[in-house]
C-alpha cells in the first residue's frame, strides 16, 4: 500500500496545532520527570544551605538494601496483581451482560457507575467505617458467616488489612473497567455473531473466536490504565490504614520519605526521587509487556 503524501502546508498546520499540547505536556510531565531523575543521583534536603552531594547510583543501591522499600514493593505488586485481575474478570462479565438487550438497561448502566463516581477519599472513609470491628456492617456480616472471630479488627490485623483494601478498590474501580470494555463490545458488528449462529457456533465459541480477538486492543488499553493506577496507589491505602500492618505501598512509603523527612539533615530528598523513578520504570515495564503480549501496533 502506497504511503500517502502530505502537502507542506498541511504538515506546518499540523505542527502548529499540536505544538500547544506538546508544550503543555513538556511543562507538566517531561520537565518534572527529568528533574526527578537528576535529583535521584544526589543527596540533599530542603534545609537552607544544605550541601547538594552527588552520590551516583548509591540511592538506587540503598533502595534494595532497605527492607521497608522491599516490603512496600511486594505489597504494591500484591495489590496490583489481585486488583487488576479481579477488576478485569468482573468488569468483563459485567460488560458482556450490559451489552445484551434487556429492560431498563440504561438505568442499570448508570447505576453501576455510582461506585466509580464517588470520590476515593469519601469511599475509603465509608468502607473504613463499614470495617469497624464494633459497628461495621461488613465486619458483622463476616462475624455472622463465621469467617472471622467477633471483635476482630479487619483493618487492624495483618493479612486482613491488605485484602480489605483490595476489596474496596475492586468495588470502586470495576465499573470503570466495565465501561471501557463495554465501549469496545459495542464496536463489534452484530453481523459477525449472526453469521456464527448460522454456522452453529455456541455462545462460548462466539465469545472466544469473535469477542476476545476483536476486543484485544480495548483489553490492552484497559489493563494498562488500571495497572498504572494500581502501581501508584496512594489515597485508598493512606486513608484506610496509613500504610500500617503490611499495607504500605511504594507511593505511601515515598510520601513518608518526601514529606515527613523532607527537612532531615540526612538528605532524604534524593532518595525519595529514586523511589519515584523506580515507580516510573515499573509502570513502563508493565506497559511494554502489555503492548508486546497483546501485539498492539503503536503508529
Amino acid at each position: 500500500m502506497a504511503e500517502k503524501k502530505y502537502k507542506k502546508s498541511d504538515i506546518k498546520l499540523a505542527f502548529w496545532l499540536i505544538l500547544p499540547a506538546v508544550v503543555a505536556i513538556a511543562i507538566t510531565a517531561f520537565i518534572p520527570l527529568f528533574k526527578t531523575i537528576i535529583d535521584s543521583f544526589f543527596k540533599f534536603t530542603l534545609i537552607p544551605d544544605f550541601p547538594r552531594e552527588f552520590v551516583g547510583i548509591n540511592n538506587y543501591i540503598d533502595l534494595f538494601k532497605d527492607s521497608r522499600f522491599v516490603e512496600s514493593f511486594w505489597n504494591t505488586m500484591y495489590f496490583t496483581v489481585f486488583t487488576v485481575f479481579l477488576e478485569f474478570i468482573i468488569g468483563l462479565v459485567t460488560a458482556v451482560i450490559l451489552n445484551a438487550s434487556f429492560k431498563l438497561r440504561g438505568i442499570v448502566r448508570a447505576a453501576i457507575l455510582i461506585p466509580w463516581a464517588v470520590p476515593t477519599a469519601i469511599s475509603s472513609q465509608m468502607w473504613r467505617w463499614m470495617y469497624n470491628d464494633q459497628a461495621g456492617i461488613i465486619s458483622n456480616i463476616l462475624y455472622t458467616l463465621g469467617w472471622i472471630e467477633p471483635g476482630t479488627p479487619i483493618l487492624g490485623t495483618p493479612g486482613y488489612a491488605m485484602n480489605a483494601i483490595v476489596a474496596v478498590d475492586v468495588w470502586k474501580t470495576t465499573p470503570f473497567v466495565a465501561l471501557l470494555l463495554l465501549a469496545g463490545l459495542q464496536l463489534i458488528p452484530s453481523e459477525l455473531y449472526e453469521a456464527a449462529r448460522i454456522d452453529g457456533a455456541s455462545k462460548w465459541k462466539q465469545f472466544t473466536t469473535i469477542t476476545l480477538p476483536i476486543l484485544k486492543p480495548t483489553i490492552a488499553v484497559t489493563l494498562i490504565f488500571r495497572t498504572l493506577d494500581a502501581l501508584r496507589v496512594f489515597d485508598i491505602v493512606y486513608i484506610m490504614t496509613g500504610g500500617a500492618l503490611g499495607t504500605e505501598t511504594l507511593s505511601v512509603y515515598n510520601r513518608t520519605i518526601l514529606m515527613d523527612r523532607i527537612f532531615s539533615p540526612r538528605g532524604w530528598y534524593g532518595y525519595g526521587s529514586a523511589i519515584s523513578v523506580v515507580i516510573f520504570l515499573i509502570i513502563g515495564v508493565f506497559s511494554v509487556i502489555y503492548i508486546k503480549t497483546m501485539k498492539l501496533k503503536i503508529d
